[in-house]
């Protein structure tokens, strides 16, 4: 037998297998968690639509309909609108599916071979998995942030732009894809879609509402986020499966829950904007991909709402980078424990007692994708890409 048969080109090669885990995972647990009528984050989103139309806060609490609070803006009442219409089984798993297709269209517009697109769905299949069990909006705005970069590599900054701020005007981490601003070729013309989107979406919402609804309820998203930022950092009370990001590891690892965010922020920050001082190489496609990981990775570690669905952000990131990387047994190791401790240490492949004793009350699924990020941080710093081969060479036969 071949030993060709056990290489990543071949696994690559297997897009019927990456189309099945993909889909197929994700729409099982939707069907499973559906059954057993553990939903709620549907029925909030549903709701959301609901309330918009009868000019009701979409922020309040509704214990008798569900439980938790919308922490979305109103936009988000007309993307979720179609399947708020549907019977809840037919819209909840059509709503999971369309998440997928979402982000599985992204992935496929990255500069990448189509086996590394392959390569990349069969490995982050187990975290869409994830995210679908919550019916989580999450792959889509991963999926927005990948279309701002690779829409304005194909110099298309009018729809760079649209998905930038729509995915803002719904959950704010899409405002990240201006990180990708310096690929753009044509500057003024990103400028002024960004401001013409940014009124088609606030306006949007008021076709089925009213203008001073929308605008209350931008004053009350603001609200309910500072509200929510700060019930996030409440470990002392409890609040064990919000805040898994970079600064609930270190605050939880060192028994530090009264540490500003900003303590760890503002140093991320830093070392985030250190990444351009090698924009003369802003359109070398290995340089761009880094600032990709990067980006994708900063918006869930610096994110005090970051929850183990939020991952399916992440995860991606650290699929791209792998793929990247010289074949090498160390990057071959570091990519099996970013898997493990990343995508399935919130799964039933983890023991109960290993989830409650360590991954849960230190947050220590943030681990590795900190390091993951401080690693391309000192590769694009230190220039580590340009010995790289180019993306989808290494696996030519």
């Amino acid at each position: 037998m071949s030993n060709k048969r056990f290489t990543l080109a071949w696994l690559g090669e297997k897009e019927w297998l990456a189309m099945l885990l993909w889909f197929g995972l994700s729409m099982v647990v939707g069907i499973k968690e559906f059954a057993v009528h553990n939903y709620n984050n549907y029925t909030i989103f549903k709701h959301v639509y609901l309330h918009t139309i009868n000019g009701q806060t979409i922020y309040g609490p509704y214990p008798d309909v569900y439980f938790d609070v919308n922490n979305y803006g109103v936009l988000f009442s007309m993307l979720i609108a179609p399947f708020a219409l549907m019977p809840d089984w037919l819209g909840s798993i059509l709503w999971v599916l369309t998440n997928a297709a979402v982000l599985m269209l992204a992935i496929r517009t990255l500069p990448l071979g189509r086996i590394q697109q392959n390569l990349i769905m069969i490995f982050a299949s187990h975290e869409l998995m994830a995210a679908s069990s919550y019916f989580q909006f999450n792959p889509i705005v991963a999926a927005c942030i990948i279309f701002g970069y690779t829409l304005m590599r194909k110099e298309k900054d009018f729809w760079a732009a649209c998905f930038i701020m729509f995915a803002a005007f719904t959950k704010l981490y899409g405002i990240v894809g201006l990180a990708f601003f310096f690929f753009s070729r044509h500057k003024l013309k990103l400028i002024g879609s960004l401001i013409l989107w940014s009124a088609i979406w606030l306006v949007l919402p008021m076709a089925i509402s009213s203008p001073e609804f929308v605008l209350r309820s931008y004053r009350e998203w603001y609200e309910a986020l500072v509200l929510k930022n700060d019930k996030n950092a409440q470990i002392d009370h409890g609040v064990v499966l919000q805040d898994i990001s970079a600064m609930g590891f270190i605050k939880r690892t060192f028994r530090l829950p009264y540490l500003p965010n900003i303590v760890v922020m503002g140093p991320a920050l830093v070392l985030f904007a250190a990444q351009y001082i090698w924009l003369k190489y802003c359109h070398d496609v290995r340089y761009q991909l880094l600032i990709l990981c990067s980006t994708l990775l900063f918006t869930v570690l610096y994110s005090s709402s970051s929850e183990s669905p939020t991952y399916i952000i992440a995860f991606p990131a650290a699929c791209i980078w792998f793929l990247l990387q010289p074949r090498s047994t160390a990057a071959n190791i570091f990519f099996v424990y970013l898997l493990i401790g990343t995508s399935f240490s919130h799964s039933d492949l983890v023991t109960a007692w290993v989830k409650r004793n360590l991954v849960v009350p230190y947050a220590a699924k943030a681990m590795p994708s900190l390091i993951l990020w401080l690693l391309i941080v000192y590769q694009v710093l230190s220039r580590r890409f340009l010995r790289w081969p180019e993306p989808g060479t290494q696996f030519s036969h």
